[in-house]
């Protein structure tokens, strides 16, 4: 699963990397290094934009809200449980299928953080009889730099408590899409702990390499099967990771000292 990552690359960083087209200098975010669901967030997306002369897509840097709202719920309330949507049922799931053929983005990070525990109690954690306790905290990024793209999708939900005029009428939300986490070797591994990304945790968010780019973003695309097949897993070996402290744990914590690599893990782990 993906429940925090982080994100400091600067708005002009992000227009650069990705082509972007409009972004509005006032809803840039600054860099937070323990992102958590409900947050804002950034987003890529293609898009026309609103009142314009013409109707092709744009690609844009927009500030959604982590926790997808599907736009028939009564409440927001929910969104905090979507921040996730499986790759394997993404197009089936009436949470996320009208998302998955008409509004994806790309969710851009430095990478994500997961924690390590014993296998048996992930095993558990997969059929939905335990829920895994905190341990030692690994930051997994792009063992290059550059940015961890991860699919995601986003959605539209009107608030009809509120009048049109309003600024929270429309709420706009999105949610990490996630695939089976790789067991080949990692690009670079810790010292001591995991070597694969499956010894850390059976999921990952799925990262889109920069030539699925634009046939994700791309709106005309709609057929259910054909976006199936740019759901499949990146080549394995382009990721690191590392552990880092257990301060990440709390989410009140939140600056670049999170990402610093530890000599070795804080908290005893099963390797």
């Amino acid at each position: 699963m993906c429940g925090r990552y982080a994100s400091s690359r600067r708005p002009e960083d992000l227009a650069g990397i990705f082509e972007i087209e409009k972004w509005e200098p006032e809803e840039a975010l600054a860099p937070d290094f323990n992102v958590a669901p409900t947050k804002e967030v950034y987003a890529v997306l293609d898009r026309p934009v609103k009142d314009a002369d013409s109707p092709r897509p744009v690609r844009q840097l927009r500030t959604l809200k982590w926790g997808l709202v599907p736009s028939w719920a009564k409440s927001p309330e929910g969104g905090a449980r979507m921040i996730n949507a499986r790759a394997e049922t993404v197009h089936e799931k009436p949470s996320f299928r009208r998302a998955f053929t008409t509004r994806r983005c790309i969710l851009p990070a430095d990478g994500y953080y997961e924690w390590v525990t014993a296998p048996h109690e992930r095993d558990l954690e997969v059929e939905g009889k335990k829920k895994r306790p905190r341990k030692q905290p690994y930051f997994v990024t792009p063992a290059d730099g550059s940015v961890f793209a991860m699919a995601g999708l986003y959605e539209f939900w009107r608030d009809r408590t509120l009048p049109d005029e309003h600024p929270q009428a429309w709420w706009v939300t999105c949610s990490v899409i996630t695939t089976e986490a790789e067991t080949g070797p990692l690009g670079v591994a810790p010292a001591e702990g995991p070597s694969s990304l499956a010894d850390i945790h059976p999921r990952m968010p799925l990262m889109l390499t920069p030539e699925r780019w634009d046939a994700w973003l791309d709106p005309s695309r709609t057929d259910a099967e054909e976006l199936r097949s740019l759901l499949s897993p990146p080549p394995e070996g382009l990721m690191r990771a590392y552990p880092v402290s257990t301060a990440v744990s709390n989410v009140r914590n939140n600056g670049p000292e999170l990402l610093t690599e530890l000599e070795g893990p804080e908290e005893g782990t099963l390797f």
